[in-house]
């Protein structure tokens, strides 16, 4: 299935941190690896230092998404506050770290496996969207394809599916597409900017991580992505 980025060795090895030997990861389940990405990126020299390997994702983002990440913060704000006003504040305020814009714990890259993803939107970007909304649980999957991580959410009516990328220290970047409704074959990231994705990644405590993604193209000013451990 042709879609997106891949990273080469050199990016894996930052993601996991200079100070730590890599673990072995689970193995992803057999369903998900047909759609592992197969475009790749030019090849990496192993010896590259980290903060070339961060700046690799900004070598493929689209301008667009590029401007997009840097107004995070601002819409997270003016989002949450929406949300909380819209019926949200008990739910938001049951889930501190899910919702505290500036928790990033170390190690953000989920290991392979299997998780559970939730889709949560944050202030409505047109005035017949709510200004809190959150999309049933799905399957998802986060896979190693020649030691670079990718991720695909399986089921659901908004399935993000792309590659994580060393980001900022502490964080990493996801940069994918949007398949929607019964679509079965991604987009390539870049052809059609309102399927493109742009995110931060996080993890916010154990065995739990999540995607911000500012400016999302429908419904919402920002949406949240949980990535949970199956129990």
């Amino acid at each position: 299935m042709g879609l997106l980025i891949a990273l080469t060795a050199a990016v894996a090895a930052c993601q996991a941190g200079a100070a730590a030997a890599p673990q072995a990861a689970p193995q992803a389940s057999a369903a998900a690896e047909g759609v592992v990405p197969d475009r790749k990126l030019p090849e990496r020299s192993a010896s590259s230092s980290c903060a070339g390997v961060e700046a690799a994702w900004r070598h493929v983002a689209t301008q667009n998404d590029r401007a997009r990440l840097r107004n995070w913060r601002t819409l997270w704000v003016e989002a949450l506050a929406k949300a909380k006003a819209a019926g949200g504040a008990d739910e938001i305020a049951r889930d501190e770290a899910l919702f505290n814009p500036d928790l990033a714990l170390d190690r953000p890259i989920p290991p392979a496996g299997d998780y559970r993803c939730r889709i949560i939107k944050l202030g409505a970007k047109a005035k017949d969207n709510k200004n809190f909304v959150t999309l049933p649980p799905a399957n998802c999957t986060v896979g190693k394809d020649g030691g670079e991580s990718w991720f695909v959410v399986n089921d659901g009516i908004q399935r993000p599916i792309g590659r994580f990328f060393a980001g900022p220290p502490g964080r990493g970047i996801f940069l994918g597409t949007l398949e929607l409704g019964d679509e079965r074959r991604p987009l390539e990231y870049g052809l059609d900017a309102k399927r493109d994705m742009i995110a931060y990644l996080d993890r916010v405590g154990d065995k739990r991580w999540r995607l911000i993604v500012p400016s999302p193209h429908f419904d919402a000013t920002i949406e949240v992505i949980e990535i949970a451990s199956v129990p």
